[in-house]
């Protein structure tokens, strides 16, 4: 199993000479304390706790998975006590309120320590994931005496939160969704129904689960529409803020999953369980989207993740492994073959999976700095900022999800590919790796949920295009400065100019064509993000090699040379290897639906 190193002169490029972290800390209200030498220790911290605690846990955890018994959860050996380090060493609290516990650090410190958590070891990281967007759902919908009861021991980590949307019969339609939460007498309600797949739902890290459940009310209206929020705690909490009695919220099993094995994933039966409404009736939807949208965020992350560790684990391995000549003569005269690294195709999959991760690094830690600014407009009470961003991000959002969990699969599965045969055995650990990849592009909701999303709702129906008009406008802005060069620079800045207006024809085109054909949307859709997410990692690409071609001209740079001659290799593999892959995507989107509907269902068929 590939051994994590947390890439941090990587992350330390983007942070401090690509996006300015430092002057973006200090424009936020409650930046002031994420110092540069309060950052630096914080990077430090979390690769030492990633590198020596969480990834010697990732292999034998996946072989072990979770135990079932009675109700009863029981995680792999070493979890328990790794959780306890981690709540020990004040991890979950590093984002959240002083008042309630947490260090009040920007949100995209937190987010990059999930990046190392996740890539060190994704099952692990699920549990205290999952606390996550229950504790922004209560900060910023409950009521104080529910932010009093829940958050502490929530920002401490000694309690883990869920989100409880699935049914057995629906999914990403929550229209069908059958919960029923019945009023009582006290202003309490009980719920009954099932929720299925639900991550960290029951096992023995924590004193207490706090679900943040949809169910209806007995009077509310049908569909979305009709769907309320709640809080049910598997213990009930007592005025003191002591855990009480147990309530009846039960896990009935755990599923048997091709990967993340070690992440317990519940079946949790609600037998009118004691809960407690979050936000209006009826609206509960819209404050679940606060949930959702962190996961997303959290899902792109494993998409990172997975491309980072089996390009972590395929990098030696094809500097060691021997194997024939390459075509361009001997080039380790004195061994018996090759080395993997000299071949040319072993490069191509090699390098694929650098620029994913390192394209999708930069992609995710700009959007934290809108994360941040967002959380930064709730803090002073700035609504019409916390909206902007909210926004920014909500754009971000489905292609960060939908584009990066894809390469990481994709990644992964190349990983496997480099050590040929022997990366279909276990004990080297890049099976693993696919099998937990795989899942990132299903859950939080599915590729194709994600591209619906991003083209039927984010730029059709809610912006009319403003919001590819105004991220085009940025590309456009960076490639002026460097149309004219020449050399590999100016071709990247040309390309991008050029992808920039194509993105706008393509979405124009679109939305004129979907006035008269209804399922051109849906067709269109996985072709317009892949598309989408090809000509947005570009940007990030080109920023990256601009930046450094800048500190390699100046010698200012704080890394050797050869790590920004590097960066612009890689990008230039990027703008000539993988950003064609956009024409086939934006073909595809325009192709007529009538090719996918037109045959009859019955005709799917003729056994």
């Amino acid at each position: 199993m590939p051994q994590y190193k947390a890439p941090l002169r990587d992350m330390r490029f983007l942070m401090n000479e690509v996006f300015d972290y430092p002057g973006h800390y200090a424009s936020l209200s409650n930046g002031g304390d994420a110092t540069p030498d309060m950052v630096e220790a914080i990077l430090e911290g979390a690769a030492t706790f990633c590198e020596e605690i969480l990834s010697p846990l990732n292999h034998s955890g996946d072989l072990e998975g979770c135990h079932f018994d009675n109700g009863q959860v029981t995680t792999p050996q070493g979890f328990k006590e790794a959780y306890a380090e981690y709540v020990a060493g004040g991890w979950q609290g590093l984002s959240h309120p002083k008042a309630y516990g947490g260090q009040e650090l920007p949100m995209s410190l937190n987010l990059i320590k999930s990046e190392m958590m996740g890539t060190a070891n994704w099952s692990f990281t699920m549990y205290p994931g999952l606390s996550l967007g229950c504790m922004n759902t209560i900060m910023q919908y409950g009521s104080e005496a529910q932010k009093q009861t829940y958050m502490p021991k929530l920002v401490s980590g000694e309690w883990t939160g869920t989100m409880c949307l699935t049914e057995p019969h629906c999914g990403t339609d929550l229209g069908q969704l059958k919960t029923r939460a019945e009023p009582q007498a006290d202003g309490s309600y009980k719920l009954s129904g099932t929720k299925i797949f639900i991550s960290a739902g029951e096992h023995d890290l924590s004193d207490n689960i706090v679900h943040i459940v949809l169910a209806r009310l007995p009077d509310a209206p049908k569909g979305t529409r009709g769907i309320s929020l709640f809080i049910v705690p598997k213990f009930l909490v007592k005025p003191d803020g002591a855990i009480g009695e147990r309530n009846p919220v039960t896990c009935g099993s755990i599923e048997h999953k091709m990967g993340i094995r070690a992440s317990a994933t519940a079946v949790l039966n609600f037998d009118g369980a004691v809960g407690y409404l979050i936000a209006e009736p009826n609206k509960g939807l819209e404050a679940m989207f606060t949930f959702m949208n962190t996961a997303r965020i959290g899902t792109a992350v494993q998409g990172l993740a997975h491309a980072e560790l089996s390009y972590q684990g395929a990098l030696p391995y094809a500097k060691e492994r021997r194997s024939m000549r390459a075509l361009s003569g001997k080039k380790d005269a004195d061994q018996v073959a090759d080395a993997l690294i000299w071949h040319a195709d072993v490069r191509r999959m090699l390098m694929t999976q650098k620029a994913f991760a390192e394209g999708g690094r930069a992609m995710i830690y700009h959007a934290a700095q809108f994360a941040d600014h967002m959380v930064n407009g709730v803090v002073e009470g700035n609504q019409a900022k916390q909206e902007a961003y909210d926004d920014k991000l909500g754009f971000f959002t489905p292609i960060l999800k939908g584009f990066l969990t894809e390469c990481g699969l994709e990644a992964a599965n190349l990983g496997m590919q480099i050590f040929g045969g022997h990366g279909y055995i276990k004990e080297h650990g890049m099976e693993q790796i696919a099998r937990d990849a795989r899942i990132a592009t299903l859950y939080e909701g599915t590729t194709g949920i994600q591209a619906l999303d991003l083209l039927g709702r984010k730029v059709l129906l809610t912006t009319r295009g403003k919001c590819v008009r105004e991220f085009s406008g940025d590309m456009l802005k960076l490639a002026k400065a460097h149309l004219l060069d020449g050399g590999p620079l100016g071709k990247m800045a040309r390309s991008v100019a050029k992808r920039a207006i194509q993105w706008n024809v393509l979405t124009t085109r679109i939305m004129l064509r979907a006035a008269k054909d209804r399922d051109l949307v849906s067709a269109a859709s996985v072709d317009y993000l892949m598309y989408s997410g090809y000509v947005m990692m570009a940007y990030f690409w080109a920023l990256q090699a601009f930046r450094a071609s800048e500190l390699l001209a100046s010698g200012q740079g704080k890394e050797p040379a050869e790590f920004y001659k590097a960066k612009l290799q890689t990008a230039e593999f990027y703008f000539e290897r993988l950003l064609p892959r956009a024409d086939a995507h934006r073909t595809g989107a325009l192709a007529p639906s009538e090719v996918i509907m037109q045959m009859d269902k019955e005709h799917f068929s003729f056994t």
